[in-house]
């Protein structure tokens, strides 16, 4: 008999924000008396957490607001988040999500204004409300022993949104950018109904997006009340149950809903000295992974196997970058799905500089911690100290987050 999988599925019908969710956790059975005992860990003060339970549309809901001391933003860059984080006495597994889920945003909001990530000071995101929601919720998440979550299309709204930076179309830039490889729709109600705090614990934490799992079996539900009052109840509808481990969940396997092909092309004519220009030609057109291998032909011959995995729309233009580039006159084509890991980042410190890490997990649980090749390439060189030695300390360093 298989295990199953502690599962939660979030029905984001009118949105999602971090109040929200976490107003759904507490829903569902999380207790707040804990929940506030949690917080407290947090090396900050000068915010009021109010929650209280609140009809809309006739859905009964739990609202949780942080009513923070200064009415104005706290400007924080996410080392500062990150140092707040990690001085308080919250289990490493929640100060890991949490760590992420702010990475998360940071890279979104740095690839928008096109700055590097340590030199993004958030406004909204960083704000002790939202510090408060996203810790809050890895907390729930930990407590309630989610080993999976997956999100149904996010409902963002429509028209503008006014921010620190001005009036901004639904969805926001830094929102839209979160957004990357994940289902969404408009609709006709003019508000922003995903926030980047919403968006960013979706991209990181979700296995897969799309209509509840067949084989996903709810036991509780809850609801996390929004600000807005709209034409449909502004609710977060927060299922959790269980789903069995030998299940196949097809798209829900993986963090995009798209096809893929793997396009295959046998050569044993090339100089072999065009391979890597080639490779690099088929990486702009598209291609999420190239790879070669060696193989014996017909009559003994040896040659090449140009293998190349890609998005189902970039097939025209890959065929046509192999049969200009390569001496190849045909190749084969067939479909392919993938399951991915989550990827995230985090950012670890060392003495003589930053180190990004990337962190995989799977099911919620980790499978891999490697830091970045480029980054202890540049640090080895610029100290003069073995490639090696600069790994294995970021690797340690990364360890204790997890």
């Amino acid at each position: 008999m298989s295990a199953n999988y502690k599962t939660m599925y979030l029905d984001c019908f009118a949105g999602i924000s971090g109040n929200m969710l976490l107003g759904a956790l507490l829903d569902i059975g999380v207790p707040e008396e804990l929940l506030r005992a949690e917080l407290a860990k947090l090396p900050i003060t000068g915010y009021e957490l109010s929650i209280t339970r609140v009809d809309k549309g006739g859905i009964s809901a739990v609202y949780l607001d942080v009513k923070a001391a200064d009415a104005g933003h706290h400007h924080r860059n996410l080392a500062a988040i990150a140092g707040i984080i990690e001085e308080s006495a919250l289990a490493t597994a929640v100060k890991v999500k949490s760590n992420q889920i702010f990475t998360r945003l940071a890279e979104a909001e740095a690839k928008v204004h096109s700055v590097p990530v340590n030199e993004i000071h958030f406004h909204e995101v960083g704000a002790v409300d939202s510090i408060v929601d996203i810790v809050g919720i890895a907390w729930a998440l930990d407590y309630l022993g989610v080993e999976q979550i997956y999100a149904s299309r996010l409902h963002v709204g429509s028209g503008f949104v006014k921010c620190a930076h001005g009036l901004l179309p639904v969805p926001a830039p830094a929102t839209a950018e979160l957004l990357r490889g994940i289902p969404f729709y408009q609709g006709d109600i003019a508000k922003e109904l995903v926030t980047p705090t919403g968006a960013a614990v979706v991209a990181t934490l979700s296995s897969g997006y799309g209509p509840m799992p067949d084989s996903f079996i709810s036991s509780q539900v809850g609801y996390g009340a929004g600000t807005w009052e709209l034409d449909i109840p502004n609710v977060l509808r927060v299922y959790l149950g269980e789903m069995p481990a030998d299940a196949v969940p097809g798209r829900f396997e993986g963090q995009e809903d798209k096809a893929y092909l793997v396009v295959e092309a046998n050569i044993d004519d090339q100089n072999p000295e065009l391979y890597s220009y080639i490779m690099d030609k088929l990486f702009a057109g598209g291609a999420l992974d190239v790879w070669l291998a060696p193989i014996i032909m017909k009559k003994g011959r040896p040659a090449t196997k140009l293998s190349v995995l890609l998005p189902e729309e970039c097939q025209s233009g890959i065929a046509e970058i192999i049969l200009e580039e390569t001496t190849s006159i045909g190749m084969r084509f067939y479909p392919v799905t993938r399951a991915i890991a989550n990827r995230e980042f985090i950012m670890v410190g060392l003495p003589w500089g930053d180190i990004k890490v990337k962190i995989s997990s799977f099911r919620g649980k980790i499978c891999n911690v490697a830091p970045e090749y480029e980054d202890c390439r540049r640090m080895a060189e610029e100290m003069g100290m073995p490639l090696k030695v600069i790994q294995h300390l970021a690797l340690k360093e990364a360890m204790s987050f997890c």
